[in-house]
């Protein structure tokens, strides 16, 4: 019997969702989750246990167990059912694995919950790690470190570990990977398998797990069903493993480490161990201290930086933490020029710090900053529940019942005591300062094991750092002013009639305003986006950079006022796009106009400043420059974007272009591009529409209406259109090329197969097809031939032309052996399909069905969604209702006769583009497939894209846009 808790649950105060927590008789703690308007349901089971606990000599075994236990169990023995039960039910399901923690969850549609919860709960009390899978699943976990190896964001993160003490769990290599798992075991005499079988039967203990069920259900219900799903598993009363001592000792502080990156850049990371938060996280003090050295307004740290033209980027906060320590982080992106002022950066941050010890600790900006955050959470946007569950989960291990739902995020008492303890910590006398530049590349005497990272270490004293504070340039640091920004009007707006989707409210020749009041929400934000249609501005690469540089320029000028308005919980974008750039705002709607007519303002009196346009320009050349450390599987997505969508421009000229760009080209081209433009607005959320009008009014009047208009209306023939190839029937492309960074053993390919223009009936076929072979697809090239970790088949948009693909990165194979493996896969899936009984056919309708049926979870969510049609001038905001029809008309063999057309192996129209990126295992492939003659190979993108057939474009019709 399970016993039921009286304790209340803090949450939010627009949540109406019901709460109960309950343990079961073998000690299984579980939040129930009843919430009667939801489409999904959801399930998170967190374990206790995580690669802290690894044996000695077998690194990465908590991680290969999370790996393993989704394979099968004694009451569902076929290998990945589970899974495909979850797909086919319109669902996905995943799992991860930190320092002391496991998680496994899945989502799906609520007919299915209730067999997908008994076939969960399986793996936790009767799972079946087969001989066969534990070899597989090696070398899929092997795989994943290959995928990792090149990141610096994992080579840096396991540095940390490396340089910190031995015998500490933190200092573990957490992936695992062919060596930790196969090949020194076996040399040791172990057996990997019966590893992993004691390895679960001694961690997985029911008083260690933590289960959040979110239904439809009632709570009643839900708690019947736990019962009798949960209650068999074991419980052993195994203790919670938590590390003892610290993991930094005195040789691993006061250090100075420079490392070699794979990216071009210069990094600066300052880490001090402190007092975990978790044990005051009520007081908030990390939270506290973050929120200031992270602060981006006038007077703060940054703000100084930036004006010395030393920094593109500062963030600051707790990391790495758990119940017996934690580090507090300062992450500075550098300039060339902050490269060379190291020292002086590093003073002016403990000048910083020394600053807020002389303060003393704000208690107007505490409770201004426990304001913030007591809004952010009564105002939160629902998400998915699969997100929500995990996130509980992971709560209920470290925090209070009271508090599983809020964790950390509600600081309420004021401490100067707590806050200047964890401020006392951020001392030179415990500092760990970690140098990221390639500069260092030679100059280096060491090499992390796992990832082979080459590093060197010095040591600093305190007084060498009190040197550097006195040698600083003695700059006007203060703590930041009151927030304006802070909404004090959370009220909501009436609407008078239900608005399903959005009405074109106004249009003229400089502006089209399309507007959706929230009918389904009830908060008070809103959602604006603004596209500026500019012929000029996507003319050549020139062009392009030349607006790359413009919008980063704009959000560059803008920060130190803006930032305020993202504390306040108002956030804004401004970015590139292929015809010009947009503006994106989404928040609380109480000050959004201030903001957004100051970005305007901003705009229309656009003045390049030379300083700030020379970090601009170093910092877009080497985004540009790290494009080819991209993974091989995103240089694949990028070289089918270039040529399938015409009138593209490709990154390499862009940044041919890059040196020679001076000052005087963008203070010529932005007056030219915003000379002709258009206006594309939605307005959505807690906004009436006199107030959307007004909106517009006031911006064209600014930009096309004042004295000295900065912008005129397009001619007729000046509206942009979105073209996309259209791919030759019967033919097979395919682009073979070099992975961009030559030190990659990863390849890739993206196997493309193009259907046709967005028609309902076409597009359901598509839909249905996608979700039928998803699972097989993995199961088949992942999970059975190992080909890659990254394997899956996605639906495919380019402006409204629809197609299917196939993308998977492999060190075992080379793109064109994925390929053929591809088509094999195609050849037996065929099979498969054909003998589809009339049941399953109407099982996976009616689960495409309610994936369509289900409604957006929040604004910013649904406002996407119908941009998404604006954009690519589809404008069916009805897309759903129709496609559900044709679903239920749909018949087997018309998802057959759809697949003998467009998809069979062979098909007389079938229309593929296959992309292959070769890693540096296979350079000898791409060497011959480059040198035989062939007439389906794409040698020159734009020698191809100019000689193709192209698809009518659904955007710009008669150079208005299309009703």
């Amino acid at each position: 019997m399970a016993i039921k808790d009286d304790v209340e649950i803090v949450k939010a105060r627009i949540d109406k969702r019901d709460y109960r927590r309950v343990v079961l008789r073998n000690s299984l703690q579980v939040l129930l989750i009843s919430d009667p308007v939801t489409d999904k349901c959801a399930a998170s089971m967190n374990v206790g246990v995580g690669y802290f606990s690894d044996p000695a000599g077998l690194e990465g075994l908590a991680h290969f167990l999370e790996h393993m236990l989704f394979y099968a169990s004694e009451k569902y023995p076929v290998e990945d059912s589970y899974s495909k039960y979850i797909t086919e039910h319109g669902g996905s399901t995943n799992a991860f694995t930190s320092s002391e923690q496991t998680n496994y969850h899945f989502e799906v549609n609520t007919d299915g919950f209730e067999e997908a919860l008994d076939r969960f709960a399986q793996f936790f009390t009767k799972p079946l790690m087969s001989p066969d899978a534990t070899m597989r699943e090696i070398k899929a976990v092997d795989s994943e470190n290959q995928k990792n190896l090149l990141s610096d964001g994992w080579r840096i993160n396991q540095l940390q570990k490396h340089l910190s003490d031995e015998d500490h769990p933190y200092h573990k290599f957490s992936t695992g990977n062919w060596d930790t798992l196969e090949v020194k075991p076996k040399a040791k005499g172990l057996d990997t398998r019966k590893e992993l079988l004691k390895f679960y039967d001694e961690n997985y203990s029911a008083n260690l797990m933590h289960l959040v069920i979110y239904t439809n259900e009632t709570l009643d219900k839900i708690q019947n069903l736990v019962e009798e799903k949960f209650q068999d598993i074991r419980n052993t009363s195994k203790s919670c493993f938590h590390p003892c001592g610290q993991p930094c000792k005195s040789e691993h502080l006061q250090i100075l480490v420079k490392t070699v990156p794979i990216k071009q850049g210069h990094k600066l990371r300052i880490v001090w161990p402190v007092t975990p938060e978790i044990h005051h996280y009520t007081e908030g003090p990390s939270r506290y201290l973050g929120h200031l050295i992270g602060h981006e307004g006038e007077g703060s740290l940054y703000y100084i930086l930036k004006k010395l033209g030393w920094a593109t980027g500062l963030s600051a906060g707790e990391s790495d933490w758990s119940l017996e320590f934690a580090f507090f982080t300062v992450v500075i992106d550098l300039t060339d020029s902050g490269h060379e002022h190291i020292e002086d950066i590093i003073g002016l941050l403990f000048k910083y710090i020394e600053l807020l010890q002389q303060s003393g600790v704000c208690e107007w900006i505490f409770e201004e900053l426990s304001a913030v955050c007591e809004t952010k959470f009564h105002y939160q946007d629902k998400i998915p529940p699969g997100d929500y569950v995990v996130d509980i989960a992971s709560n209920m291990q470290f925090y209070p019942v009271k508090d599983w739902l809020t964790g950390s995020s509600l600081p309420f008492k004021f401490s100067p005591n707590v806050i200047h303890m964890v401020l006392n910590q951020l001392s030179p006398d415990n500092v760990r300062i970690f140098w990221e530049s390639k500069n260092f590349e030679g100059l280096t005497d060491k090499v992390e094991p796992w990832y082979g990272t080459a590093y060197s270490l010095e040591k600093i004293t305190g007084s060498a750092i009190q040197g550097w504070m006195a040698s600083s340039a003695d700059e006007n640091m203060h703590l930041p002013a009151p927030n304006k920004f802070i909404p004090t009007d959370l009220s909501l707006k009436t609407v008078q009639e239900t608005v399903k989707f959005p009405v074109l409210l106004s249009r003229s020749t400089y502006s089209a305003l399309w507007y959706k009041p929230d009918t389904l929400f009830a908060t008070p934000k809103a959602y604006v986006k603004i596209d500026f249609n500019c012929p000029y501005a996507g003319s050549s690469p020139e062009a392009q950079i030349l607006v790359n540089i413009f919008t980063q320029l704009l959000m560059d000028y803008l920060n130190d006022y803006a930032y305020y308005a993202q504390v306040a919980g108002l956030y804004y974008g401004i970015n590139r796009t292929d015809g010009g750039f947009e503006v994106t705002l989404f928040g609380y709607n109480h000050k959004l106009r201030i903001l957004l007519e100051t970005i305007v303002e901003k705009i229309a009196a656009f003045e390049v400043k030379t300083d700030r346009f020379s970090v601009i320009k170093e910092m877009v050349t080497k985004k540009y420059q790290n494009m080819k450390y991209q993974q091989p599987y995103q240089q694949a997505m990028y070289y089918c974007s270039l040529i399938l969508q015409d009138h593209t421009w490709p990154w390499t000229e862009q940044l041919d272009i890059l040196p020679a760009l001076q000052v005087e080209d963008i203070a010529k081209f932005v007056p030219l591009m915003l000379s002709r433009t258009f206006l594309d607005f939605y307005i959505a959320g807690n906004i009436e529409s006199h107030e959307a009008e007004s909106i517009v009014k006031h911006i064209d009047d600014a930009l096309f209406n004042c004295s000295k208009p900065v912008c005129k209306p397009l001619f007729s023939s000046q509206h942009l259109a979105n073209r996309v190839v259209k791919l030759e029937r019967g033919m097979s492309y395919f682009y073979p090329s070099e992975c961009l960074n030559p030190e990659n053993e990863n390849s890739a390919l993206l196997h493309y197969i193009q259907v046709g223009r967005d028609d309902f009936k076409l597009n359901v076929k598509l839909q249905l097809f996608a979700l039928v072979a998803k699972q097989p697809t993995f199961h088949q090239l992942r999970s059975v031939e190992q080909l890659g970790y990254i394997t899956v088949l996605l639906q495919r948009n380019d402006c409204g032309i629809r197609g299917l693909q196939f993308i998977i990165q492999s060190t075992v194979k080379s793109p064109g052996n994925i390929e053929q493996r591809v088509e094999a896969f195609l050849k037996m899936f065929e099979t498969k399909l054909y003998e589809m009984t009339i049941d399953e056919f109407k099982s996976n309708v009616n689960a495409l069905i309610d994936m369509k049926l289900e409604k957006h979870k929040n604004l910013r969510e649904e406002s996407s969604f119908f941009w998404r049609e604006i954009n690519d001038g589809t404008l069916r905001f009805d897309r759903r209702d129709y496609e559900v029809e044709a679903l239920r008309q749909l018949t087997l063999q018309e998802l057959i006769d759809f697949f003998n057309e467009y998809v069979k192996v062979g098909a007389p129209r079938k229309k593929t583009l296959s992309v292959r990126v070769h890693g540096n295992r296979h350079s000898s492939d791409y060497k011959a497939e480059v040198s035989e003659s062939h007439l389906a190979r794409i040698d020159n993108i734009f020698t191809f894209r100019r000689s193709q057939s192209l698809y009518g474009s659904f955007k710009g019709l008669s150079g208005q846009m299309k009703l």
